[in-house]
């Protein structure tokens, strides 16, 4: 059963981890799919072959969705070629980790604009397409950190806070129109980055799970595609963790 037949997607930072597994479950389900990248082009190109395999229409974005005006240039350009806009998901985010003392105004604004204005340009920029549909689903990823914090990691957990409780407020503000909006918070997901990790730390991670496992790029995915269709329709200004059970 494909949930999202017929609908068009933007995903933001799809080039890789979570965002690509986003984007490759998407087009599972019937959905065309734009999606962003910034650096990697070939990355880019890549991830459009693999999603036009599937049979739905792709098209990789080289946006910026820190900078404003690239923001709206991108929702218009995604409108233009694919007709309609039914789901926005903010994935596009970065970490530049250090303790508070150790931290300069430059990690901190770098971590803010990426990951938390980022999502106010994109929905801001969507906003009037989504009206005049009266309709829509915007999907923020936020994380686990944004709700309990973590040491070492002050501008990341503050940028993750923030995506949820603007994800609350555009739901409050836009649910007459039709338009959903909601925030997944993942916990710790193993991806290309975490392999890099000392196993023994990784291992520990794990054993502090409920589950006694990390999750999986797809375990996040499987979650956007519900609440990109129309079985989540009476679902909005909630955040939904993927985390094993880590913060029950």
């Amino acid at each position: 059963m494909k949930l999202l037949e017929g609908k068009s997607a933007l995903i933001t930072g799809a080039s890789k981890g979570i965002g690509r597994a986003i984007a490759l479950a998407y087009a599972e389900h019937g959905a065309n799919v734009a999606f962003t990248y910034l650096s990697s082009v070939e990355k880019g190109e890549a991830l459009t072959a693999e999603l036009e395999a599937k049979g739905v229409k792709a098209k990789g974005f080289r946006s910026d969705a820190s900078d404003f005006a690239a923001a709206e240039q991108l929702i218009a350009d995604v409108v233009a070629e694919f007709g309609r806009l039914d789901v926005l998901i903010n994935n596009a985010g970065i970490t530049q980790d250090n303790l508070l003392m150790r931290m300069n105004e430059e990690m901190w604004d770098r971590v803010i604009n990426v990951n938390l204005k980022s999502v106010f340009n994109t929905v801001k920029a969507a906003n009037r397409t989504f009206m005049k549909q009266r309709g829509g689903s915007i999907i923020n990823l936020s994380s686990v950190v944004g709700i309990k914090g973590n040491a070492g990691q002050a501008n990341y957990a503050a940028s993750k806070a923030g995506i949820i409780g603007f994800t609350k407020s555009v739901a409050l503000e836009l649910g007459s129109r039709g338009i959903r909006s909601n925030a997944i918070a993942p916990g710790f997901i193993e991806t290309e980055m975490t392999d890099q990790l000392d196993e023994k730390m990784v291992q520990t991670w794990r054993d502090a799970i409920p589950l006694k496992r990390g999750g999986t790029p797809e375990d996040v995915a499987n979650l956007a595609v519900f609440l990109g269709s129309d079985m989540s329709s009476y679902i909005s200004g909630q955040t939904l963790q993927v985390d094993g059970g880590m913060l029950t």
